[in-house]
């Protein structure tokens, strides 16, 4: 079966996304995305496949995987079972990784590393229990200290000499393959044009299915409708703009895609559970109390 493409959304204000993440939720699926993932698990325990391998799981499974790797982790749960939160994701683009290694020497070490996740790398439980304060703090870090994190769990995973490689030698992604699924087009195609209408009859007729026929493949392949999938990136490109930049709340709004201000307002409040001026200031709140509290050492 060929993986799904999730679009991961880094933010122009930064060069990596730190994430808390639950299950079920539309990322648990196989995908790929062209971006570098840590990956953590602390609650549940169940299946994982990461290229051609697999395996099983539980609490305390730290894994590193490059781009375009094909993944997905499946909890041993109940049809109505839920684990909120399940762990934390790092996601980063590999321009990051690349700038690092060419532009300083001290990260030239870590070219080994980031050449291994290629193929995914399993961390040992010891590097596992380490690195969970490390990226527990990443999620709400700002500013500085968020990378002096970062580098503190990249030097936690090289010193693993216990790290495992887990897809075969023999394996290699293909991502141009990967993203001749008509759906991958159209998730590519609405990450791009966000700030535009999209229509899903006309989506639909760009890969040439019916409406309903798209409507059901879409929702095979993301977990979720067309709408709440559009609606849902929206929220995260207007969170991005509130909290990196003084545009009136009017303008976001538009600037993301939604043509009145009712409904941008009605969809964050769903989705933040605050309106989009209360989420502006508790993001300024949380930089400034991260500034006052001054740079601390990140070891």
């Amino acid at each position: 079966m060929l993986p799904d493409r999730e679009v991961v959304n880094l933010s122009r204000e930064e060069s990596f996304t730190a994430k808390v993440v639950g299950y079920p939720s539309p990322a648990a699926r196989w995908h790929f995305h062209p971006e570098f993932e840590i990956h953590l698990v602390f609650e549940t325990e169940g299946v994982y496949f990461v290229g051609d391998h697999i395996g099983r799981f539980q609490p305390g499974h730290l894994v590193m995987m490059g781009p375009d790797l094909p993944h997905n982790w499946i909890s041993d749960q109940p049809a109505e079972g839920t684990a909120d939160p399940r762990g934390i994701m790092v996601q980063f683009g590999a321009a990051l990784a690349d700038g690092m290694v060419r532009t300083f020497p001290e990260f030239r070490k870590l070219a080994p590393l980031l050449g291994e996740a290629n193929a995914g790398l399993v961390f040992s439980p010891a590097t596992a229990t380490a690195a969970r304060p490390i990226m527990e703090e990443l999620v709400g870090a700002t500013g500085l200290r968020r990378v002096a994190l970062l580098l503190s769990l990249f030097e936690l995973l090289f010193a693993d000499a216990q790290r495992r490689r887990l897809a075969s030698a023999s394996y290699k992604p293909e991502a141009r393959s990967f993203m001749s699924h008509a759906i991958n087009h159209v998730l590519a195609h609405i990450g791009q044009n966000l700030h535009t209408e999209l229509r899903e009859p006309v989506l639909a007729g760009l890969v040439g299915r019916s409406p309903s026929a798209f409507s059901r493949a879409f929702r095979k392949h993301t977990g979720q409708s067309f709408v709440r999938y559009v609606n849902e990136l929206r929220i995260s490109r207007a969170c991005e703009l509130l909290a990196h930049s003084e545009r009136p709340v009017l303008d976001v709004c538009l600037d993301v895609g939604f043509n009145n201000l009712s409904n941008f307002n009605r969809q964050f409040l769903m989705q933040k559970s605050m309106p989009p001026s209360k989420f502006r200031r508790h993001h300024r709140m949380q930089a400034a109390a991260s500034s006052e509290g001054g740079y601390t050492s990140a070891a």
